[in-house]
C-alpha cells in the first residue's frame, strides 16, 4: 500500500466513523424528538379523554337534575289535579245529597251567613226543589240565633252547581257551593293532599 492509499484510506474510515457518529447522533435525537412527541401525544389523550369524561359526568348530572325536576313537577301537577279533583268530588256530593239533608246543612248555612233580612237566591232547579223548604229552615235557626226571621225566596235564580246567594240591595253574600269550595281550598288543600298522599 502506498502512502496514498494510507492517506485515503485514513480519510475514508474517518469519514465512515464521523458520518456513523453522525448518524449515531441523529438517530438519538431523532429518539429523543419522538419520545417527546409521544408523551406529548400521549399527554393530550389523556387530557381529552378526562376532559370528555368531565364533561360526560357533567352532562348526566345536569341531565338528571332535569329529570329529577320534571318528575318533581309532573308529581306535583298530577296531585295538583287530583287535590282539584277531590275539590269537585265534594262540590258533586254536597249538591247530591238526598234532599232532607240537603235542606238541613243548606239553611245552618244561610242561618249563619245571613243577618236575617235578605233575598235568597237558588240555580232553578234547588229553587223548585226544595227552596221554600231551605228558607222556612233558615228562618227558624235565625229567630233561635236571636236574628231577625225575615228570609224570602227570590223569584230570580242564579247559575250555580248548589248552594244559594243572598241579596240585600246590592250587596250580595255568594254561598254557591263551589264558590265555597274554592274560598276554603287554599286552607284545606294541604289537608286534602296529607289524606290523598300519605
Amino acid at each position: 500500500m502506498t502512502g496514498i492509499e494510507k492517506i485515503t484510506g485514513r480519510i475514508e474510515s474517518d469519514a465512515r466513523a464521523e458520518a456513523a457518529q453522525i448518524t449515531a447522533d441523529a438517530n438519538a435525537r431523532c429518539a429523543e424528538i419522538k419520545a417527546d412527541f409521544e408523551k406529548k401525544a400521549q399527554d393530550a389523550y389523556w387530557e381529552k379523554l378526562q376532559t370528555g369524561v368531565k364533561d360526560c359526568e357533567d352532562r348526566v348530572e345536569r341531565l338528571g337534575r332535569l329529570a329529577g325536576m320534571e318528575a318533581k313537577k309532573s308529581t306535583l301537577g298530577l296531585k295538583q289535579s287530583m287535590v282539584s279533583a277531590a275539590f269537585d268530588r265534594a262540590v258533586e256530593k254536597l249538591c247530591s245529597l238526598p234532599t232532607e239533608e240537603y235542606i238541613s246543612a243548606m239553611a245552618k248555612l244561610c242561618a249563619k251567613a245571613a243577618s236575617g233580612t235578605e233575598a235568597v237566591l237558588m240555580n232553578a232547579a234547588d229553587r223548585q226543589r226544595c227552596g221554600e223548604a231551605i228558607v222556612t229552615a233558615a228562618n227558624a235557626l235565625c229567630a233561635e240565633q236571636g236574628k231577625p226571621a225575615e228570609l224570602k225566596l227570590s223569584a230570580s235564580t242564579r247559575e250555580m252547581r248548589g248552594g244559594f246567594v243572598l241579596q240585600q240591595g246590592d250587596v250580595e253574600i255568594n254561598c254557591a257551593v263551589e264558590t265555597l269550595a274554592d274560598l276554603s281550598r287554599g286552607e284545606l288543600a294541604s289537608q286534602v293532599a296529607a289524606v290523598l298522599f300519605d
